[in-house]
């Protein structure tokens, strides 16, 4: 049986009853060029990035994770590694396997995340996690934001760039966060992200135009405490797992309080310690309800499937917003690396196994294949 603790209740769910073809698409880190210990990105002043930065590869997932994931699966199933690239599609064509657990970032462009499940779409094969139109404008953080504002969900007021022309007036108050429209993992995200005047905004949507050759987004700062939530299940059943609160006073003097690139990536290693992250988190039952309100809609509103992480912070007024939707959520087994969700379902009681086996399980049922 697998195990899950949530709401304090332990809840027992059947294995499944046969053994299934399961094929995992990934994309993998390069290893040699993945990371490099700088604490700012790559200049560059030309109108094309032609270069990785320093943050090229973040979202894209190790062997030690992409191992760890089809070691979990294997326990129930059998597995076959699919690498997306542009030759996923014959493969998948050829070796049609009962459902796909997709982990796959993609490659190029805005849509990038979208292409694996567009391809599965069109062979009629089923596939863990939301499909290509939520996954698609979940990474547009523009688009998820108008979504978003239509429903009345709280989010930070905000302005796109498309095009550079100096900043000198705007209804916005500073100080403001610019990052590009479509990243996930932090990237493009830095402490000099932070603006608090007009010379730092105009600098950093330049460097971002620049750099990632896509609109800038221009963001009001939300001042208060931070969370990021798993969710996981469907429907009826959809439910979050403890919440995360990072804790932005343990951070280091000097570090701005966002969970920047630096953050993740360069503070946040094996090898040292940073101890910012309290899981549950600790809140009165008002807060707790608002929040777990505001994720779960937000979850039912851009159709969301099997399991997400939604990043949520407080604004001056102590009201929850929505500051990122992330419908392939980081799963890095070691905890050492403090991934958000791996961390959650340790908190509600769940192995990695297990939670990898609930998530399949959830996509599973969906499809009617249990």
């Amino acid at each position: 049986m697998l195990k899950k603790k949530f709401k304090g209740e332990k809840i027992l769910v059947k294995t499944f009853k046969r053994r299934l073809n399961v094929a995992l698409t990934y994309n993998v880190k390069p290893e040699s060029t993945t990371f490099t210990e700088e604490l700012s990105p790559v200049q560059s002043t030309d109108s094309v990035q032609t270069q990785p930065v320093i943050d090229t590869y973040a979202e894209w997932d190790t062997w030690e994770t992409i191992n760890a994931l089809k070691e979990a699966i294997e326990v129930y199933h059998d597995v076959t590694l699919i690498e997306a690239n542009d030759n996923a599609f014959e493969k998948f064509k050829s070796s049609r396997p009962d459902i796909v657990f997709n982990i796959a970032e993609g490659i190029n462009g805005s849509s990038r995340e979208s292409q694996i499940p567009a391809i599965l779409d069109m062979l009629n094969i089923p596939y863990l996690g939301s499909d290509a139109l939520t996954l698609g404008i979940c990474l547009d953080k523009a688009r998820t934001k108008e979504i978003l504002s239509y429903y009345k969900i709280p989010n930070a007021k905000f302005l796109v760039i498309e095009k550079y022309k100096p900043l000198s007036n705007h209804s916005f108050e500073f100080p403001l966060i610019v990052k590009p429209i479509s990243e996930g993992s932090s990237k493009g995200i830095f402490s000099s992200s932070l603006v608090k005047n007009y010379q730092e905004l105009n600098d950093e949507v330049q460097r971002v135009l620049n750099e990632y050759n896509q609109p800038a987004l221009i963001e009001e700062f939300l001042p208060g405490r931070e969370f990021t939530v798993a969710v996981l299940g469907n429907g009826s059943e959809a439910e979050t797992l403890p919440i995360i609160e990072i804790l932005y006073e343990e951070f280091p003097s000097g570090v701005e309080h966002l969970y920047s690139y630096e953050a993740k990536w360069i503070l946040d290693t094996k090898e040292k310690e940073f101890n910012v992250f309290e899981c549950p988190a600790k809140l009165d039952k008002d807060l707790k309800k608002q929040i777990t309100d505001i994720v779960l809609k937000t979850y039912e509103i851009l159709r969301c499937k099997d399991w997400s992480r939604i990043d949520v912070r407080l604004d001056k007024n102590g009201v929850s917003n929505i500051i990122e939707i992330n419908p392939l959520p980081g799963i890095m087994p070691d905890p050492t690396e403090n991934s958000s969700f791996p961390k959650a379902a340790r908190a509600a009681g769940m192995t990695y196994n297990e939670m990898i086996q609930s998530a399949l399980y959830a996509a599973c049922k969906r499809y009617n294949l249990l």
